[in-house]
């Protein structure tokens, strides 16, 4: 099936092919299609702010899209930056920004109170208004410094609970590696955007079917 990548982030955009191509799935970018679209996200949830994009990129497409909403919550911010979290400390895309603002107000919390989870919501969207959200997490903590370059966003400070293996089973993660720190293979086994987008591809048929 051939659907629409709601999103102009490089680096998402990577992730979901990674993800997506082996379900079947061929992802067209908006620039491949000509889409210049920036919708406002003023959603107070991560399923909102998806549906805002996946309704806005299918609407101008006119074909299938796949849209993601993700972010960090800290358990010490009360789950800040949360829906917040790609504006965060400063202008969209702003990755060093955004994480020596977070870095800044944990300041002084120690190991045990740093924990925190990334969030994605999954939208599915069709021309003919129907519409389907997955939702993924992955646990784990924020570290005190930014580690590795494998990656965009919060990932050089998001430590998450457990690494991935070649087959997709979870590990400990031991070593304490960052998301930045870890092979394409070891995130996608274990982090939010990819628990999302398997739980998208093991219920859509049957969601579909339903509707």
């Amino acid at each position: 099936m051939e659907i629409v990548a709601a999103t102009n982030n490089a680096g998402k955009l990577k992730e979901l092919r990674r993800n997506l191509e082996p379900m079947g799935y061929t992802l067209r970018t908006p620039r491949e299609l000509g889409l210049d679209l920036d919708p406002e996200e003023d959603g107070t949830t991560f399923e909102a702010n998806a549906l805002i994009k996946a309704r806005a990129f299918c609407e101008a497409a006119g074909m299938a899209v796949i849209a993601d909403d993700s972010g960090l919550e800290v358990d010490a911010l009360n789950g800040a930056p949360g829906v917040h979290s790609a504006r965060w400390g400063g202008h969209h895309g702003d990755d060093e920004a955004k994480n020596v603002k977070l870095l800044a107000e944990l300041a002084g919390v120690d190991r045990a109170a740093r924990a925190a989870r990334f969030v994605s919501a999954v939208c599915f969207c069709l021309p003919d208004g129907r519409y389907f959200t997955y939702l993924g997490t992955c646990p784990g903590w924020v570290d005190f410094a930014p580690k590795g370059t494998n990656g965009f966003g919060y990932d050089p400070i998001f430590v998450p609970d457990c690494t991935g293996t070649a087959d997709g089973r979870r590990l400990p993660n031991t070593a304490g590696r960052s998301y930045a720190e870890l092979e394409d293979w070891e995130k996608d086994a274990i982090s939010h955007r990819g628990e999302a987008l398997r739980v998208m591809q093991a219920r859509l048929a049957e969601d579909l079917a339903a509707r």
